[in-house]
Formats: C-alpha cells, structure tokens, sequence
C-alpha cells in the first residue's frame, strides 16, 4: 500500500504529460499551426477535424531517463468550429474547441497499473482578437484568450490518465506572422497558460503554477494554397505540487516538427505532420506524433 509520500514522488513527471489540449505539443496548451495567427476575411467560417497519434516511449525526471519500460500511447481528435466577424476597426474569431479520444498508459508508472481512459475532453471557448490586419503587406498580429471548462470525462482514480483534466484554465496567446524574401513565411507565438486545482488527482489536490512557451514555423511557400513548414515547441515553468508537495518537474521541453498542407479544393485544405521530442528535462518523451488536419471554409 503506498503511503501519501511515496505516492507523490511515484506520480513525478507523468503528471504534467497528459495535458490533451488542441494540437498539444510537449505541454503546449494550444499547439499552433503554420498560418493560424492569419485570419480569414469577416463573414468566413472554419470546420476544422484534428487527428493526432502520439507514442511517447520514455520519462524523463531532472533531465535523466527514469528506470523502466515506459509506454504511454494517446489517439487524440479534436473538432474545432471558428467564425470570422468584425467589430468596429478589428478583427475577431470567437470559436470553440472539443477534444475526444483515447489515452493508453501500457506499462505499470508509480502506482498506476496499465489503465486507459476515452471519451469527450474538456471544451475550450475563446478567440483572437488582431490588432495588426495588413493582408496586402502579409503582416498580422493577434492576441488570444481561451477558457478550458472541466466538463470533460475524468476519473480520480486513474490520475494523469484521463480525457479530461477536472479543472479550470486559462490560456492567453500572442502571434505575429509576417512574410520573409524568397517565398518564406514566418509565425512567432508566444502562450502563457494559468491553472485552477484539481481536488481528486489520485485522492489527492493537484496544484500546478503557470506555464509558458514559445512556438515557431517557418514555412516556404509552394504557392498561394501549399507549403512546407518546420516548427519547434518549447514550454517552460508549469511545475506541479500535490497535497502541498512539490513535485520538482518543471518544464524545459522542445519539440520539432515537419508538416505540409496543400488545398485540395478552393475551400478544404488538408495538412500532414510529423514531430518528435528533441529536448525534455521533464515527463514522457515523445519518440512518434502524426497530426492530421482537415479544414473546411464556410
């Protein structure tokens, strides 16, 4: 029977893993795409359909690997509705978030034995606001606020293994797009995310202090409609306490990623990913992810 200490230290690292947030990269809690932060003009819709596998291989405590087989395996989808509309001299893009899916922790971690956990995620609700609208000179830049509702399925007893994450957060984003010379195109996002507590995180109050990052894409542009971009996540900070404890799992994680998106029709476009962990200092490292992305204007 493990006592409340030697529970704490058994949950460090895999506790701030499992955030499922749309397009979680690391611990991204919105995982940006090449060409998000470029609104489409008021009046237009987006339906977007993300699918993402990721295999995550290894944990990681302090910057070492943790003894052990590790295998944690997460099938993830999220359906995104966005709605373009001006108010006054500026754009907005209120809009709606649902993740869904399935987590798979396939080895026994700490005091979790194998266990999996699906059903529908914690909604997020929010939207950007650009201050900087210049689509002839290709320059734009927004600022973001979401709201993640606890309204997702969870149970306190699978901890870290979970759809949803029974507490509140608070997600605030700036991004500046603008284009190079020779075809290129850069997005630069910087996101800084608050957390309320989870009161029945394995019988236990999970407390986490804010975490912040840093995305990147640089992408070559094919033509108006197909690219190739290269992106690097990195998180900071987010380290976790339970009952009090700290956990000592602060971030400092960096991921790479490779995607290519094309529009197959005047209004769908499709977009492929790849990306693996490169730098982890805490939590389970990502050895494989496929994203797919299906958009669809209205």
């Amino acid at each position: 029977m493990h006592t409340p200490c030697t529970l704490k230290r058994s949950v460090l690292a895999v506790t701030v893993t499992l955030a499922l947030a749309a397009g979680s990269a690391s611990a991204a809690e919105i995982a940006t795409d090449p060409g998000d932060y470029a609104p489409l003009p008021p009046g237009a819709s987006l339906g977007l359909l993300y699918l993402q596998h990721t295999e995550r291989n290894a944990n990681y405590a302090n910057g070492n690997r943790t003894a052990g087989d590790f295998r944690l395996v997460t099938d993830i989808g999220l359906a995104r509705f966005v709605h373009f509309m001006k108010v006054g001299d500026y754009v907005i893009d209120p809009q709606i978030i649902v993740p869904f899916g399935q987590v798979d922790l396939r080895t026994p971690f700490g005091p979790l034995k194998p266990v999996s956990a699906s059903g529908v995620g914690d909604p997020m609700v929010g939207g950007t606001l650009w201050l900087l609208n210049q689509q002839p000179q290709q320059r734009w830049l927004g600022v973001s606020a979401f709201v993640s509702v606890p309204a997702g399925n969870y149970d306190g007893n699978k901890g870290p293994v979970n759809i949803g994450e029974n507490r509140w957060k608070g997600i605030f984003q700036l991004g500046y797009v603008t284009a190079l010379p020779a075809s290129f195109m850069l997005d630069v996002v910087g996101e800084y995310a608050v957390y309320g507590d989870n009161t029945n995180f394995l019988g236990m109050k999970r407390e986490q202090d804010a975490s912040y990052g840093l995305q990147t894409h640089l992408r070559y542009m094919f033509s108006p409609t197909t690219s190739l971009a290269l992106s690097w996540y990195q998180d900071f900070g987010g380290a976790t306490r339970l009952n009090g404890v700290t956990q000592n799992d602060r971030m400092n994680n960096g991921r790479l990623q490779l995607g290519f998106s094309t529009f197959v029709t005047p209004t769908v476009q499709l977009m492929a990913q790849y990306g693996q962990t490169v730098k982890i200092d805490n939590g389970a490292k990502e050895a494989n992810r496929f994203n797919l992305r299906i958009a669809k204007v209205f």
